[in-house]
């Protein structure tokens, strides 16, 4: 059990931790990894940049980093990077008709599956043939007990 926590904590404390990637005033390094918090890593996907140990998240951290330890406020740093990467960057990306139909897609596909497996089964069951004049004498037979 050991050894499983260790390989899960090592890229953790990797990603944050290298003495370069960090600004030396406390107050703006957090200011900094709050805002990579918010980051999404376009590596790793299900990551912020924060988290991630990839050379590009590690770049997105050192952007973030310069612009904090330029004076820039959270707004302006999340829009520079945003309109450097787009939505995609964003672990929270703004409600937008892109990003509302992505939402929707599964609830749309769902509601699709649904709508087929009903109508077809519709169609089944409307699909009975009738019984053929040799059916219809044997259902006879069987009905008045003569049957086998």
């Amino acid at each position: 059990m050991l050894p499983l926590l260790l390989a899960l904590a090592v890229p953790a404390l990797g990603a944050v931790g290298r003495p370069e990637d960090r600004l030396s005033d406390p107050l703006l390094e957090s200011r900094a990894q709050e805002i990579g918090r918010e980051l999404r890593c376009m590596v790793c996907q299900n990551q912020s940049i924060e988290d991630s140990d990839a050379e590009l998240a590690r770049d997105l951290r050192r952007i973030v980093r310069e612009r904090v330890a330029a004076g820039e406020d959270r707004t302006a740093v999340m829009r520079f990077v945003h309109d450097r990467y787009g939505d995609f960057v964003l672990l929270r990306p703004p409600l937008n008709p892109v990003t509302a139909a992505l939402w929707a897609m599964p609830v749309i596909a769902l509601g699709g599956g649904l709508f087929v497996i009903i109508t077809r089964r519709r169609r089944a069951v409307a699909e009975v043939a009738p019984l053929s004049e040799a059916e219809r004498r044997r259902l006879a037979e069987l009905e008045r007990g003569g049957g086998a």
